[in-house]
C-alpha cells in the first residue's frame, strides 16, 4: 500500500465561490494529490479543504493552494464567526497510512519554511511540530486573532518559527503542524450565541477556570450563531476521538442544554454537524454506544452508520452521505498492491498456488475460517426475526454477534501474509565481540494471539445447533470445519505438519520442538519430499477424524 498523508488547510474565505474554486483547482492540479472534500461556511467565512497524497506531494499541494490564496484573499476585509489570524489560518498534516507522526512533522517544517521564504509571511509551528511548549495548542498561538498580530509580532516570545516578524496586512500569519485526526463536531441549538458559548465553555478542556479543568477531555469549544440557518452552535474540536468520542460530546451537550447545575435552561438540541471528513471508527464507536444504551441488535456496518446519523442528527443541516464523508470510503489504495480480500476468488487461489512463500497457509486458513464464521452468521440470521422462533430472539442476539465479529476479524487476517517473510528474513549481525552462533535453543513458535478467541466460538456453534431452525442450521456443519481447515492450513499448531527452522547456524535447527502437537519433519535428504507427503497424509487423516467427530456431535444436538 502507498504511504498517505492527509492535509487539511483552513482558508479564510467561505463566501466567494471563485476564490474557493481557485484554491480547489490549485490542489487538484498538483500531481499526486487527491482532493477529498471542500467544506465552506458562509457565517464562519472559512473553507476547510481535505486532500491526501504522499508526504512530498501534499507539501506541494499545500504550497500551490497557499499561492492561490495569497493572490485572492485580503485579510483586511475579512469578517467571520470563526477565530482566525491569517488567509491560510492553519495547515495541519495528519498520518493516514504507512506514515509516522515524525514524518508529518517533517512535512510541516518543510511547508512552513518554503511558505515563509516564497511569500515572505510569518509562520508558526504547532501541535507535534511545536518548537516550544507554549505553542503546542492552536488557540494559544491564535490568541488575539488577526487584529492582535501587529503588536504580537513585536514581542520576542512571539517571533515566528519561519519568516519575518513584520506584519503582512493582506495575509496575517499561518500556523502549520502535525497532529492526530481532529474532528470538528458542531451541535445545533435553538438558542442565542451567548447561551451556546456558555455551554461550550463548560465543555472544553480548559473549562471556565482553573477549578474546572477536565484533564484528558481533549475538547476545544466555542459558541456562535449561524445566520443562514437561524440557529446557534456549540462548535467543538475533538483533538483525539479515541479519548473523547462523538457521542460523549453530544450527550454531554444535551445534558448541559437541559439542566446544567440545576439552572433548567431547557434549550432544544436539534441535531449536529460534522465539518470535513470523519474516520469510520469514530462513527462505529458511537454506534456501539447507542446499540448498548438502547439494547439494539444492529450488525451491518451500513445500518450502524445510519443509526448514528439518526441519533446525532448529522443530516439536520445538510445530507450526510457516508460515501462522501467517511475517509476510509474515499481514500484510494494508491498503490500496485491490492488487498487479498479485495481480489476475485480465482485470483486469490492462483496467487496462493504461485511460486512464492506468501500468501500461504495463514491466508488460506483465515479465508476458510472467515467463511465458516459467515455460515454460522447465516444460520442465526435465518432464525432471528421469524415468527416461529420469536421465543429465541434473546438467544440469537447473544449468539450471532460473536460470529459476525469473528468474520470481520478473520477477513483482516487474510492479508497478513508477512509472517513467513519476517521469519525468513536474515537475522541482524551480532555486535562485535559476541559469538555469531546462538548458544541456546531458539524460542518456540507461538500460537497467534488472535486465534484462541476464534477457537472459542466452537462451543457457541454446538449451542447454536440445539436452537437454530433446521433449514437455517444446514450451514452449521461446514461452519464447524472452520477450526480444522485452519489447522491443516498452518494457522493452528495441534495436528499440523510443519517445520520451522532457525537460519542462524550452518545447520537448520528446529525451533518448534517445544510446541505441543507439532510434527517435526526430518532434516532434508533424498527422501525428504516423500516424508513430507507422508506427514501431510497423517495430518489429513487426523483432520478427517476430527471433522467427523464434530459433525456427529452437532447432528446429535450435543
Amino acid at each position: 500500500m502507498s504511504r498517505l498523508v492527509e492535509c487539511v488547510p483552513n482558508f479564510s474565505e467561505g463566501n466567494n465561490q471563485e476564490v474557493i474554486e481557485a484554491i480547489s483547482q490549485a490542489v487538484v492540479r498538483t500531481p499526486g494529490c487527491v482532493l477529498l472534500d471542500v467544506d465552506a461556511g458562509p457565517s464562519t467565512n472559512r473553507t476547510v479543504y481535505t486532500f491526501v497524497g504522499r508526504p512530498e506531494d501534499v507539501v506541494d499541494g499545500a504550497l500551490n493552494a497557499a499561492r492561490a490564496a495569497f493572490r485572492l484573499i485580503d485579510m483586511r476585509k475579512h469578517k467571520g464567526e470563526h477565530p482566525r489570524m491569517g488567509a491560510l489560518d492553519v495547515c495541519p498534516f495528519i498520518p493516514v497510512r504507512g506514515v509516522s507522526m515524525d514524518e508529518c512533522v517533517l512535512c510541516a517544517q518543510a511547508f512552513g519554511q518554503r511558505l515563509a521564504e516564497e511569500l515572505g509571511v510569518p509562520v508558526y509551528l504547532y501541535g507535534e511540530a511545536a518548537q516550544m511548549a507554549s505553542r503546542r495548542t492552536l488557540p494559544a498561538i491564535r490568541a488575539g486573532e488577526y487584529e492582535a498580530l501587529p503588536e504580537k509580532l513585536k514581542q520576542a516570545e512571539w517571533a515566528p518559527d519561519f519568516g519575518p516578524s513584520s506584519f503582512v496586512p493582506s495575509w496575517g500569519a499561518t500556523a502549520t503542524g502535525a497532529r492526530k485526526f481532529l474532528i470538528t463536531f458542531n451541535i445545533n441549538l435553538l438558542s442565542t450565541k451567548e447561551q451556546a458559548h456558555h455551554i461550550a465553555l463548560n465543555l472544553r478542556e480548559q473549562g471556565r477556570g482553573a477549578d474546572q479543568v477536565r484533564g484528558s477531555w481533549l475538547v476545544q469549544g466555542i459558541g456562535w450563531y449561524l445566520d443562514e440557518k437561524n440557529l446557534a452552535q456549540v462548535s467543538t474540536n475533538l483533538l483525539d476521538f479515541e479519548v473523547t468520542a462523538l457521542h460523549t460530546v453530544y450527550e454531554e451537550t444535551c445534558r448541559e442544554a437541559k439542566d446544567p447545575h440545576g439552572q433548567e435552561l431547557n434549550l432544544p438540541v436539534v441535531g449536529s454537524q460534522l465539518v470535513g471528513l470523519v474516520p469510520l471508527q469514530a462513527i462505529l464507536v458511537a454506534a456501539n454506544f447507542y446499540c448498548e444504551k438502547e439494547n439494539l441488535f444492529v450488525l451491518e456496518e451500513e445500518q450502524r452508520i445510519r443509526l448514528v446519523v439518526n441519533r446525532l442528527g448529522l443530516d439536520s443541516l445538510s445530507p450526510f452521505n457516508p460515501k462522501e464523508r467517511i475517509i476510509e470510503y474515499l481514500v484510494p489504495n494508491g498503490g500496485p498492491e491490492q488487498s487479498l480480500v479485495d481480489k476475485r476468488l480465482c485470483a486469490f487461489v492462483r496467487e496462493v498456488g504461485a511460486r512464492s512463500a506468501a500468501p500461504g497457509g495463514g491466508s488460506v486458513a483465515a479465508a476458510s475460517a472467515a467463511m465458516g464464521a459467515s455460515l454460522a452468521c447465516t444460520a442465526g440470521l435465518m432464525t432471528y426475526g421469524r415468527r416461529p422462533f420469536e421465543h429465541l430472539e434473546a438467544t440469537m442476539r447473544c449468539l450471532i454477534p460473536p460470529f459476525h465479529a469473528a468474520t470481520a476479524q478473520l477477513m483482516a487476517m487474510v492479508h497478513r501474509a508477512n509472517a513467513f517473510a519476517l521469519f525468513t528474513r536474515p537475522p541482524p549481525r551480532p555486535p562485535l565481540g559476541q559469538l555469531s552462533r546462538s548458544r541456546g535453543p531458539a524460542p518456540p513458535g507461538r500460537v497467534p494471539p488472535t486465534l484462541p478467541p476464534i477457537r472459542g466460538q466452537l462451543p457457541a456453534l454446538a449451542h447454536a445447533h440445539t436452537c437454530w431452525n433446521r433449514p437455517g442450521g444446514a450451514p452449521l456443519l461446514p461452519a464447524s470445519d472452520w477450526r480444522d481447515d485452519a489447522s491443516i492450513s498452518g494457522a493452528r499448531w495441534p495436528r499440523t505438519a510443519l517445520r520451522l527452522v532457525d537460519f542462524k547456524g550452518p545447520r537448520h535447527r528446529p525451533v518448534c520442538a517445544g510446541v505441543p502437537g507439532a510434527v517435526l519433519l526430518p532434516e532434508p535428504g533424498p527422501s525428504a519430499g516423500k516424508q513430507r507427503l507422508a506427514s501431510a497424509a497423517v495430518a489429513i487423516s487426523r483432520l478427517t477424524v476430527s471433522v467427523s467427530q464434530i459433525a456427529v456431535t452437532l447432528s446429535s444436538g450435543g
